[in-house]
């Protein structure tokens, strides 16, 4: 089973990953990956020598292409799968203001939605991502 876990902190070292809910003129902004019929919140992997904000300032421009956003850290969050080990990531908010065209990165298309789609890459994460952000104070709770 896969559960997510929300923390105040974590060392900077553990966190491997950015995801950036994310809002477009009162839309749910999303990534339809390449080659599926699945939507994703913005983000990545981290890369070497790049702290976290970057990662997710990166992923958010290569996924969706914003060119102005305003962007706030919510919290540290842990996926664990069954007994196995911990993820840890930083998730973000963000309010885009503008886009340029996605660079190719990975996504096909970019999407916003009134209200989140069913098929989500991984529906048994990115609604609680999405869900922590809004009682956290941003966007609708």
């Amino acid at each position: 089973m896969t559960e997510v876990l929300f923390l105040e902190h974590v060392d900077d070292d553990l966190l491997k990953f950015a995801a950036v809910v994310s809002r477009y003129q009162g839309k749910w902004v999303l990534c339809r990956q390449k080659d599926r019929d699945l939507y994703t919140v913005p983000g990545g992997r981290r890369k070497d020598g790049e702290n976290i904000e970057e990662t997710a300032r990166r992923g958010l421009y290569e996924g969706t292409g914003a060119a102005r956003f305003r962007m706030a850290p919510v919290c540290v969050y842990a996926v664990r799968e069954g007994a196995g080990s911990q993820t840890y990531g930083m998730l973000y908010y963000a309010e885009i203001q503008e886009f340029f065209a996605a660079p190719g990165g990975g996504s096909e298309r970019v999407a916003s939605f009134d209200a989140l789609p069913e098929n989500l890459a991984d529906p048994l994460v990115q609604p609680k991502l999405i869900q922590r952000a809004g009682k956290a104070g941003f966007g609708p709770a």
